[in-house]
């Protein structure tokens, strides 16, 4: 039985000190005021966050081949064969060089890039399960057949409380800015697939929750009921340097969900922060294996 390593990048959440004996990720990189960094090499999430309070230049940027192939490199002296799961091509190009990148002849048939579109708790949640799919004998080949074939039974839904990072990273226009915070919207964003739309908008914390928890009964009711009913399904909460908050959430989650388990409270990866500053809320529906 051939060896299967999983590799990922800081996008998933986890972090250098979470890799195990089969199990590595790749930093994802930043350029901050003119420096680099690597988000849980020399960049933790408090350095961030202050960072951020002083109004720092912050830019994302994806692994380069070199930083990519290092790992790669690292890892096939002691596995046959890796699964690389890394930050949705719809958030990122990083899964589209990643593709090229297994193309180049010492990697091609040792290394399979994984396009399951899932970011944070969802992308962790496809990782574990290909650590269990490891185990049970599956070649990287199917284990990336399996994830590509799954990546639609998830959904994030991400309330941002406030737009100035949207409009810093020019995802919102400064009028479109201007105008939400004078009426105070906090908009809720969702990751079904590879899109990041807008799914509300709402004026406060509790119409937030509110929504986020009608969406998942929605998405329980119209997509996952069958999955729900073999109890092959869980919830994952995560924030943006905002923990009590998704402490309180989990709660209120666990009352309306009482027979879902929830699996992760977890920190939101700098590489999604970036874009929306601290403060934000997400909650997340993902299939177990």
């Amino acid at each position: 039985m051939k060896k299967i390593a999983i590799v990922t990048d800081s996008s998933s959440g986890i972090k250098q000190s979470e890799t195990t004996n089969n199990l590595f990720v790749v930093p994802m990189p930043f350029l901050i005021d003119g420096d680099d960094y690597y988000e849980n090499i020399n960049l933790s999430q408090a350095e961030f966050y202050e960072k951020l309070k002083t109004d720092a230049k912050i830019s994302t940027s994806q692994p380069s081949f070199g930083e990519v192939s290092e790992i790669w490199d690292k890892v096939l002296k002691d596995f046959d064969e890796i699964v690389y799961i890394p930050l949705s091509s719809g958030l990122s190009e990083s899964c589209n060089s990643a593709i090229r990148y297994a193309q180049e002849e010492q990697y091609s048939g040792k290394v399979f890039v994984v396009n399951n579109q899932r970011v944070s708790v969802t992308l962790k949640a496809s990782i574990q399960e290909a650590i269990e799919l490891a185990k049970e004998g599956k070649s990287a080949e199917e284990i990336k057949e399996y994830l590509e074939n799954s990546k639609f039974q998830s959904s994030i839904y991400i309330m941002v409380p406030t737009l100035k990072y949207l409009k810093k990273g020019g995802r919102i226009t400064p009028a479109a800015a201007a105008l939400g915070s004078l009426l105070s919207i906090k908009p809720i964003l969702q990751i079904q697939g590879e899109k990041l739309d807008t799914y509300a908008k709402v004026m406060n914390l509790a119409q937030a929750k509110s929504r986020m928890i009608g969406a998942i009964k929605k998405d329980i009711s119209d997509r996952f009921s069958d999955l729900i009913a073999e109890g092959k399904m869980h919830i994952s909460i995560a924030h943006t340097n905002n923990e009590e908050t998704a402490l309180k959430f989990k709660e209120e989650i666990e009352a309306s969900f009482p027979n879902i388990p929830i699996k992760f409270v977890d920190e939101l990866p700098l590489v999604i922060a970036c874009h929306i500053g601290p403060g934000s809320l997400a909650i997340a529906l993902a299939k177990n294996q």
